[in-house]
């Protein structure tokens, strides 16, 4: 909310180059918690553990990001925002290394929580920082760039972190990590201004948002098509190599495939929320929907599967930027408070989905995680559609 922020007018290079360097921090922080999902499998070899308790490692952090997102907001009152930034980075850094030196599942488990702590406490502040660092005229530009940090570590982060850990072992994925966020703290150390902050969010600014419908279904949108993404997503591994019979060798090279094919999605859909959130919305969850439908079709051997798994990335690639475009279109005089509340409701749906297709791995098969997921992508595809058309076809205020 600007009410609530002193500017720091930085000048127009350093602007940029901060901005920059709080996507950079966003990669980081995001890379670092959806990470386990490329590294499933020999992570369960090391430590002799099932597939659904090392899915905890994505769950945990995720449920306390949700926590904290909104958390820390309020909590952080008239502290400077530079300062917790550099903090909550420097804990990252921590929090990567202690998983990379794991004895036990229980010490890796541990490490996570520390990287739940982060992630919720980085979007707290990061969310809102486009409008306090960039122009006015290109604060689109600059919100695309700083959320861009979620695509990007979704479709870029993830594959290259399994081609890591195809390479030199999941230990030097996580250390690789360590390494990544300490660039990303020495950047924002080097020019990121002082963030002060003129007064405090409280908890009736969020209050104020519970009379807000379109942020609410916007926010229920993003549970379902999140945790429908993470709850077969989470074992993408042994989707490829069970169901569509690849060898190993290929999965880091299938998902660098996936994350190109993603940020394609997210460009496309970049172009098309800002007039047309309601239709983005409605044609990202119809790909997702049509996801498992294609594994259950033709997934069956490699070609299928290779063609399912491009057309995930393409689809999933948008979800980000087109859900926050929803989220800032329905509440412009709240965008802290709304990007909380959707970083805490994405998280949400991470932690719910990996734990559900955790659980119904654990006990049943992919085929029937592939159902639940059609299940939930069909009632997120019903909804986007009554948004769309309630929103669609008038350019908000937003945006205009």
């Amino acid at each position: 909310m600007s009410t609530t922020l002193a500017d720091p007018t930085p000048t127009t290079r350093h602007a940029w180059l901060a901005i920059g360097a709080v996507g950079l921090a966003t990669f980081a922080v995001v890379t670092t918690e959806m990470l386990p999902v490329g590294l499933l499998t020999p992570i369960s070899e090391t430590f002799g553990a099932s597939a659904g308790t090392v899915a905890l490692s994505l769950t945990l952090p995720s449920l306390l990001a949700a926590l904290f997102a909104p958390v820390v907001v309020i909590a952080a009152g008239n502290v400077d925002r530079r300062r917790i930034l550099l903090g909550l980075l420097g804990l990252l850094v921590s929090a990567n290394l202690a998983t990379a030196l794991a004895p036990g599942i229980g010490w890796l488990l541990a490490a996570r929580v520390l990287v739940g702590f982060c992630i919720g406490g980085v979007w707290a502040i990061a969310g809102g920082l486009a409008s306090r660092l960039a122009p006015r005229h290109a604060v689109g530009l600059a919100t695309a760039i700083i959320f861009g940090g979620v695509a990007a570590a979704s479709v870029l982060g993830v594959p290259l972190g399994a081609l890591l850990g195809e390479l030199a072992g999941w230990r030097w994925a996580f250390a690789g990590m360590a390494v990544l966020s300490a660039l990303a703290l020495a950047l924002l150390a080097a020019v990121l201004p002082a963030l002060p902050v003129a007064s405090a969010i409280t908890p009736r600014h969020f209050i104020a948002q519970s009379g807000n419908r379109a942020l609410q279904a916007g926010l229920l949108l993003t549970l379902l098509l999140v945790s429908g993404h993470f709850m077969a997503f989470t074992f993408v591994r042994p989707l490829l190599l069970s169901m569509s019979g690849f060898d190993v060798r290929w999965i880091g090279a299938l998902l660098f495939g996936y994350g190109i094919a993603g940020m394609a999605g997210n460009f496309l859909a970049g172009l098309l929320a800002p007039t047309r959130p309601g239709m983005t919305l409605a044609l990202i969850a119809l790909g997702l929907l049509l996801v498992p439908l294609l594994f259950l079709g033709i997934g069956q051997a490699p070609g299928g599967g290779g063609i399912a798994l491009l057309a995930w990335g393409l689809a999933y690639g948008g979800v980000s930027v087109g859900l926050m475009t929803w989220m800032i279109q329905s509440a412009p005089d709240a965008v802290e408070v709304a990007s909380a509340l959707f970083i805490a409701v994405f998280n949400v749906g991470i932690a719910l989905g990996s734990w559900a297709g955790g659980q119904v791995v654990d006990n049943f098969a992919l085929q029937p995680l592939l159902w639940l997921s059609v299940t939930v992508f069909a009632m997120a595809l019903l909804l986007a559609l009554a948004l769309g058309a309630r929103r669609d076809g008038r350019v908000s205020d937003y945006c205009s």
